[in-house]
């Protein structure tokens, strides 16, 4: 992953995301996604913006099918923000960067 954009799966998503003081931004994708590689660049600014304050991280689903299964991931692109270790916003498809820090800004 690029600069701040961590990488989780299905073995760290616990430790990482949901036991995390800081409330995580997450990106579920998989390679093959258009929408998904179009929304890469925003993402790895959105973790360079708010490196410190917010962790910001992918999950390719096609190599952590348990996670994104238990989260009832549907479709992707599919970004959720996690706060205290539970989802409490749920983007699906191509999101704009304003739209996504407004959401993590609401919750800070």
């Amino acid at each position: 992953m690029a600069g701040n954009v961590l990488e989780f799966t299905d073995d760290n998503f616990r430790a990482q995301v949901l036991e995390s003081e800081l409330p995580v931004l997450v990106d579920f994708w998989a390679p093959w996604c258009g929408p998904c590689r179009m929304i890469a660049p925003a993402i790895e600014e959105l973790a360079s913006d708010y490196a410190g304050r917010v962790l910001v991280g992918k999950v390719n689903t096609d190599d952590n099918p348990q996670v994104a299964s238990s989260l009832g991931i549907s479709a992707i692109p599919t970004i959720i923000l996690f706060k205290n270790g539970h989802p409490v916003e749920r983007m699906m498809g191509l999101q704009q960067k304003a739209r996504m820090s407004a959401v993590i800004d609401k919750h800070l």
